[in-house]
């Protein structure tokens, strides 16, 4: 069993033993804390929080639990149901709310499940806001002598159900999403939703966008997940050859939570989920000049489109969190992390592939290009992902600083410590990130081949 507490929350296998895995008193303990904090934040007397989940076998359950726990603290609890992340996130803005709570582990199988915390902007906690809450969390003593509500002070429960047709509504209305263009390219698309919440979402989205033909696989939300439900290429061979044996124009799929986007061209092979990002900026900027933001492991390519439509890239560390501060630091028209997360923030501050999709579909659709040839325009990179565990009585850290002055002298080599050690040669980068559960670290290289990029890791791993 594992639990893994962080400043976004906390994730975990169902079960086991408390503080082992995610058990009931752990779900509990950290609603708990949560709503405490929520409370010392709150200007209001009576704070409202906003909850969701994806379709999970234990997203009931957890649902349950944590809704007790936040009334019995003298919460009001506004349960919109079955929900993508960027739905509740948006819930949050438009009900006013204190916070929100989504009950999803994201790509993480279907053992797995989590609370993930917001904030009143509907944003991911901050790094200090999170080890509040942990700190609340840990201390059993507060928690047992905090004073709780008497009967007629503890919270009330409401039900919304609208939130996915008033999210769709707002992603219809934005500027750049072309309903017109998209109807009359009469698309045929296939998707993948891992039968989860995206299994609801996307084909109405799709619909309300125009699209003439949605062949749906695995779209059925009962959380019974039929493959690894990370979008990645070894976990998407079915939609792959679904895509070419319908003939249809692309196909998208999605994560259980819907904040991740992968696109599949019309002849089955992967659009790339790094490149999920880069297309929708290259057409975000092409219609609204600005800068552009994604994490310090996501590929050079983003930056490069940027410089062609004469913006400014900057880099974040790692986590949403980080992507989105920066984003509001340099004013932003688009940004997001490589793993196919699209931030836009004339919608909102949050990856949302609903957004994605409806963003692409219009950019495909004005192109009069196909799938793989709008991919064929962006510059091409490959990257590689290794890691290098080290002996308990080494300290990763230390590790790091001896490869960053190895290299600090070197005029190829640029040094970023934004995030760990990133090291952008002129041939390609590579970054190396301490993991914060075991002794790893993780090695991510880019170049313009999988060769060069491999090289490129192998070079830093020899040094280690």
């Amino acid at each position: 069993m594992t639990i893994i507490k962080s400043i976004s929350g906390i994730r975990g296998t169902i079960g086991g033993l408390t503080g082992e895995g995610l058990s009931p008193l752990d779900i509990v303990r950290y609603a708990i804390a949560y709503s405490l904090w929520i409370k010392e934040k709150s200007c209001n007397k009576r704070p409202e929080i906003v909850i969701g989940r994806d379709a999970r076998i234990s997203g009931d359950m957890v649902n349950r639990l944590i809704t007790g726990s936040l009334l019995g603290t003298g919460i009001d609890v506004i349960d919109i149901g079955m929900a993508t992340t960027p739905t509740v996130e948006i819930a949050v803005t438009s009900e006013h709310a204190s916070g929100g709570i989504i009950i999803t582990a994201s790509h993480n199988p279907g053992n797995w499940n989590a609370l993930k915390l917001l904030n009143h902007r509907g944003e991911f906690l901050s790094g200090q806001d999170g080890k509040d809450v942990l700190e609340i969390a840990e201390h059993y003593e507060y928690l047992s002598k905090t004073k709780y509500p008497d009967v007629d002070n503890i919270g009330t429960y409401s039900e919304k159900n609208d939130y996915l047709s008033i999210h769709i509504q707002k992603i219809l209305r934005l500027p750049l999403v072309d309903v017109n263009a998209i109807r009359k390219s009469g698309f045929t698309i296939v998707v993948d939703a891992v039968n989860s919440v995206g299994g609801i979402a996307v084909p109405e989205l799709l619909t309300s966008l125009g699209v003439a033909t949605i062949h749906k696989l695995y779209c059925r939300p009962d959380g019974i997940f039929p493959h690894n439900p990370e979008p990645l290429p070894d976990n998407l061979t079915k939609i792959s050859r679904m895509v070419a044996d319908k003939k249809a124009h692309a196909g998208f799929a999605v994560d259980p939570d819907v904040d991740r986007l992968a696109i599949i061209c019309e002849d089955g092979s992967m659009f790339g989920e790094e490149y999920t990002l880069v297309s929708v900026a290259d057409y975000v900027l092409d219609n609204t000049p600005g800068n552009t933001v994604s994490n310090l492991s996501s590929t050079r390519a983003l930056s490069d489109v940027t410089v062609k439509h004469n913006g400014q890239y900057y880099p974040s560390a790692v986590g949403e969190v980080n992507v989105v501060e920066m984003m509001k630091k340099v004013s932003a028209v688009i940004g997001g992390e490589g793993n196919g997360g699209v931030i836009y923030p004339e919608l909102h501050y949050g990856r949302d592939a609903l957004a994605g999709i409806a963003l692409f579909l219009s950019q495909l659709a004005r192109s009069g290009k196909s799938c793989s040839e709008l991919r064929a325009g962006f510059p091409e990179y490959f990257m590689v992902k290794d890691k290098v565990k080290l002996d308990n009585n080494i300290e990763p850290s230390s590790v790091m600083l001896k490869i960053k002055d190895k290299f600090i002298n070197n005029t190829d080599a640029k040094i970023d410590e934004t995030d760990g050690i990133k090291i952008d040669f002129k041939s390609g980068w590579v970054h190396l990130r301490r993991s914060n559960t075991e002794p790893i670290i993780r090695i991510y290289a880019e170049s313009s081949s999988t060769a060069k990029a491999a090289e490129l890791a192998r070079l830093i791993i020899n040094e280690i």
